[in-house]
């Protein structure tokens, strides 16, 4: 399986080099992501493009990102079967507002295992707004960083180690259950 992983709103494909270096460390292929960045409903196909080019198949893939990027990842998987997807920091809000419904719209629609990595103290994903999100995730994986913002540079080895253990125990194909969400720290 292959871990690929785009990059913030204000990054590049190369600003998620530790992702990818930490991961191959853990021996998790992974590859970085470059998307444009505009809205990220027109970005998805550039992530289809992406994984094709790497001549890997969406239903065997994992895919993600760090907040922007962990955004169109998402929408790519609403659309498409994937063997898991990985937020880093989503952005499930800007910052001071708590409209959190519209960038989880397609949640539902999401039928893989799923890992959420979020700082506590996130301005784009205040953690009591989170919780009512996960519902429709359905069973995801929560793993939350005490005294951490937007973006886990700070906790960046713990999140390898989340993620590697996440890819881990993958296996292609399988579905997303419905049921208590997982939290952890």
């Amino acid at each position: 399986m292959v871990v690929f992983l785009a990059h913030g709103a204000s990054g590049t494909a190369a600003s998620m080099r530790p992702y990818v270096e930490g991961l191959n460390r853990r021996h998790i292929e992974a590859t970085a992501v470059g998307l444009p960045v505009r809205r990220a409903e027109d970005a998805v196909p550039k992530y289809r493009a992406a994984v094709a080019a790497a001549d890997q198949h969406l239903p065997s893939a994992v895919i993600g990102g760090q907040s922007y990027g962990g955004r169109v990842a998402s929408l790519l998987a609403a659309e498409e079967r994937v063997a898991g997807l990985v937020l880093i920091s989503y952005p499930l809000h800007r910052p001071g507002q708590a409209e959190w419904e519209p960038r989880t719209a397609h949640w539902p629609d999401i039928h893989c295992p799923v890992l959420l990595l979020s700082g506590e103290s996130d301005p784009f994903c205040r953690l009591e707004l989170l919780y009512r999100a996960l519902d429709r995730l359905g069973d995801p994986k929560l793993v939350t960083y005490p005294g951490v913002g937007h973006g886990l540079s700070a906790a960046l080895e713990a999140a390898l180690d989340e993620i590697a253990r996440f890819v881990a125990n993958l296996t292609p194909g399988q579905a997303r259950t419905r049921g208590a969400v997982p939290r952890s720290r």
